[in-house]
Protein backbone atom coordinates (compact mmCIF):
# COMPACT_ATOMS: atom_id res chain seq x y z
CA UNK A 1 0.00 0.00 0.00
CA UNK A 2 1.40 3.37 -0.96
CA UNK A 3 1.09 6.74 0.70
CA UNK A 4 -1.78 9.04 -0.30
CA UNK A 5 -0.74 12.29 -2.04
CA UNK A 6 -2.77 15.49 -2.56
CA UNK A 7 -2.46 15.05 -6.32
CA UNK A 8 -4.15 11.61 -6.30
CA UNK A 9 -7.60 11.12 -7.79
CA UNK A 10 -10.13 8.56 -6.61
CA UNK A 11 -10.31 5.12 -8.20
CA UNK A 12 -13.88 5.94 -9.26
CA UNK A 13 -12.71 8.97 -11.27
CA UNK A 14 -9.86 6.92 -12.69
CA UNK A 15 -12.43 4.36 -13.84
CA UNK A 16 -13.85 7.05 -16.13
CA UNK A 17 -10.40 7.69 -17.63
CA UNK A 18 -9.29 4.04 -17.88
CA UNK A 19 -10.92 3.27 -21.28
CA UNK A 20 -8.58 5.77 -22.98
CA UNK A 21 -5.25 4.09 -22.10
CA UNK A 22 -6.86 0.65 -22.42
CA UNK A 23 -7.96 1.37 -26.00
CA UNK A 24 -4.43 2.44 -26.95
CA UNK A 25 -2.92 -0.77 -25.64
CA UNK A 26 -1.48 -3.24 -28.08
CA UNK A 27 -1.66 -6.99 -27.52
CA UNK A 28 1.10 -7.80 -25.10
CA UNK A 29 1.83 -9.75 -21.97
CA UNK A 30 -0.37 -9.08 -18.94
CA UNK A 31 0.34 -5.92 -16.95
CA UNK A 32 2.27 -6.19 -13.71
CA UNK A 33 1.93 -2.50 -12.77
CA UNK A 34 -1.36 -0.88 -11.73
CA UNK A 35 -2.26 1.88 -14.20
CA UNK A 36 -3.86 3.84 -11.35
CA UNK A 37 -0.47 4.13 -9.62
CA UNK A 38 1.19 5.20 -12.87
CA UNK A 39 -1.48 7.82 -13.52
CA UNK A 40 -1.22 9.18 -9.98
CA UNK A 41 2.56 9.35 -10.39
CA UNK A 42 2.15 11.47 -13.52
CA UNK A 43 -0.29 13.74 -11.67
CA UNK A 44 2.24 14.03 -8.83
CA UNK A 45 4.96 15.06 -11.28
CA UNK A 46 2.72 17.65 -12.91
CA UNK A 47 1.60 19.09 -9.58
CA UNK A 48 4.99 19.14 -7.84
CA UNK A 49 7.21 19.92 -10.81
CA UNK A 50 9.86 17.48 -9.60
CA UNK A 51 12.26 15.66 -11.91
CA UNK A 52 11.41 12.17 -13.17
CA UNK A 53 14.19 10.52 -11.21
CA UNK A 54 13.05 12.23 -7.99
CA UNK A 55 9.63 10.56 -7.93
CA UNK A 56 8.84 9.09 -4.47
CA UNK A 57 9.79 5.44 -4.08
CA UNK A 58 6.26 4.26 -3.29
CA UNK A 59 5.21 4.97 -6.90
CA UNK A 60 6.31 2.60 -9.68
CA UNK A 61 9.87 3.08 -10.92
CA UNK A 62 10.34 6.39 -12.68
CA UNK A 63 11.28 4.73 -15.97
CA UNK A 64 8.01 2.81 -15.95
CA UNK A 65 6.02 5.99 -15.31
CA UNK A 66 7.98 7.83 -17.99
CA UNK A 67 7.29 5.09 -20.56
Amino acid sequence: MRQKYPSDISRERFGQILPIPESARKTAKPRTIDLYDVFCAVLYLLKSGCQWCMIPSDFPKWRTVYS
